[in-house]
């Protein structure tokens, strides 16, 4: 990436002048990440492991002590009651246990309402009345497919990318769409196909797809970046992996490609052999090596530029009379 493309974070607001030509501004989010509170899990999972254990006990001792004969019947049934509250209690604790794995997070809602992320791995327990979804914050590769657009010029071309993404805001990642790796898909198609319309595979003096895939491929990040955005997902990098004509023209065009070679090539030799040819003349006039006039030195350049521009080794040619005969 270039140093001047700037990534828009999810808490950023969007700035229309810091986007590209046409991209287009997506609605403001409806929610931001924020961090939940929880504590240490290691209470939690004593509670939850061990709590219907001790619950069970205490409802099994307190029915023995109750139908003893010789103890007093209250006593009983106090352990009864807590034996079985704590059962359940115990469960519902189990259920405020959550575990975080590296380049994991968990979006956690009460009774439907956002009330935070957890991003920091281990184990961890909130309020267990709260329910908890899996968002992966990992860095993540996304391949297009091999798509067949028309260049700004109107050739058929197939292009393809690959855009490095992840998950930056949570919460926009889970509430603003309905699932954002497929609205990450889309989006990068839509972009790749919007760039790959707006420049030619190739030209001279201008932008191309071809010759400029280094600027070309920051606008393509800049402008996906800005379309995922609203998913809460930034853009790390994006490359181009195909880029060809499309076969209906692929053979015409490496005819044209050849033909502009092949003449180019051309033009150096005439260029370089004129200026052999001008220096050999012009060393035989200086040095006086012999007398040339007008026809002899039209003579020596034809002769000069058939041996030097010619794709054969030149045959010799035997003058049996003079020059003039």
């Amino acid at each position: 990436m270039s140093e001047g493309t700037q990534h828009r974070t999810a808490h950023d607001p969007v700035d229309p002048a810091d986007l590209p030509v046409d991209a287009p501004v997506m609605p403001k989010a409806p929610v931001r990440e924020q961090a939940a509170h929880s504590v240490n899990g290691g209470f939690g999972l004593l509670l939850g492991v061990f709590g219907p254990l001790v619950g069970i006990g205490l409802l099994v001792l307190g029915v023995l002590v109750g139908f003893d004969p010789g103890d007093t019947p209250a006593l009983g049934i106090p352990l009864i009651v807590l034996g079985v509250l704590l059962v359940p209690v115990s469960l519902l604790a189990w259920n405020g246990v959550k575990m975080v794995a590296p380049g994991e997070a968990r979006v956690i809602q009460l009774f439907g309402r956002y009330v935070g992320t957890l991003r920091t791995d281990g184990l961890r327990w909130v309020n267990p009345l709260t329910s908890s979804s899996k968002i992966s914050t990992r860095v993540r590769n996304h391949e297009t497919a091999v798509l067949k657009v028309n260049d700004a010029k109107g050739s058929p071309i197939e292009i393809a990318s690959v855009v490095v993404w992840q998950v930056e805001d949570t919460a926009q990642a889970k509430f603003a769409v309905d699932d954002y790796e497929e609205f990450v898909t889309t989006q990068t198609e839509t972009a790749l196909r919007h760039i790959a319309t707006n420049y030619p595979y190739e030209a001279d003096g201008e932008l191309s797809l071809r010759d400029n895939a280094e600027s070309i491929t920051d606008q393509l990040s800049a402008e996906v970046d800005a379309r995922v955005g609203a998913a809460g997902v930034k853009v790390v990098e994006s490359r181009f992996t195909h880029l060809a004509y499309a076969p209906e023209i692929a053979a015409a065009m490496l005819q044209r490609q050849q033909a502009g070679a092949i003449i180019a090539a051309r033009r150096e030799i005439v260029e370089g052999a004129c200026g052999m040819v001008e220096s050999a003349i012009a060393r035989i006039t200086e040095n006086d090596f012999v007398e040339l006039d007008e026809e002899r030195k039209a003579a020596m350049v034809s002769n000069l530029l058939v041996v030097l521009c010619g794709d054969r080794a030149p045959q010799p040619v035997l003058n049996s009379g003079s020059l003039y005969q």
